[in-house]
Parts: C-alpha cells; sequence; structure tokens
C-alpha cells in the first residue's frame, strides 16, 4: 500500500530566526519544506517545484513584491496552492486575501501555525 507523499510547505520569511522556528515547527509535523527570504526567491522555488501544497509568507519583506502581492500571484498561478499571509505590522480580513487564503497575525505560536497550515491542507483535500 503506497503511503501518500508528505505535503511541501514554503516559507516564505525575511527575518531569519522567525523563519527558522516556521520551518522546524512545520518539519516537526512531517511537512516537506521550502524556505525563501524575499517574494522573488518564493516565486523562482514556485517555478521549479511542482507540488507545493501551501506557502506561508509574511506580507512586509524586501524587494519589489510584498507577501501580499506574492500571495495574489500565487492564486493567480498556482491555485492550486493553499494561502497563508502573516504580519505584525498590519492586520488583515481573510477576505482580502486571494484565493481563500488565511490571515495568522503576528506573534503566533507554533501551535497556532500548525493548526492552521493542517486546516488549510485538510479543507482543500476535502474540496478536490
Amino acid at each position: 500500500m503506497a503511503t501518500e507523499p508528505k505535503p511541501s510547505v514554503l516559507v516564505v520569511e525575511d527575518e531569519m530566526f522567525i523563519r527558522m522556528v516556521a520551518v522546524d515547527t512545520l518539519e516537526d509535523r512531517g511537512y516537506v519544506i521550502l524556505e525563501a527570504g524575499d517574494a522573488k526567491e518564493a516565486l523562482e522555488l514556485l517555478e521549479q517545484t511542482p507540488n507545493i501544497s501551501l506557502i506561508f509568507t509574511d506580507i512586509n519583506m524586501p524587494g519589489d513584491i510584498d507577501g501580499l502581492d506574492l500571495a495574489t500571484e500565487v492564486a493567480k498561478r498556482w491555485p492550486q496552492i493553499e494561502i497563508i499571509v502573516t504580519s505584525g505590522a498590519v492586520r488583515l480580513s481573510d477576505d482580502v486575501i486571494p484565493d481563500e487564503g488565511v490571515f495568522l497575525p503576528k506573534p503566533y505560536s507554533p501551535a497556532d501555525l500548525a493548526r492552521l497550515v493542517k486546516t488549510q491542507l485538510i479543507g482543500r483535500k476535502e474540496d478536490g
């Protein structure tokens, strides 16, 4: 009996420590993790890597594209990818985030992040 592949999550965060905590949290729960320090790097990874299940991105990042613009681009180009957006500087309602994405305000606990990722991935599986 073949086992289902582990979902892949792309974590996009320019602050190394925050990214490290998110990555460790999700790896500990069995997800395959990819990391990017900004939206440009994230888009390159998305173009090169099939089967990413979810993107978890900060809004405020260096470069020409912020996390909300990244989420919009992901929703257009890869509609199958779940989206979670986070920020400590701004607060958004979920309806502002494209493609039925959700907002997780900073500071968040590792348990809150893990629970939200699981909820988003289960919801997508039930829709499909």
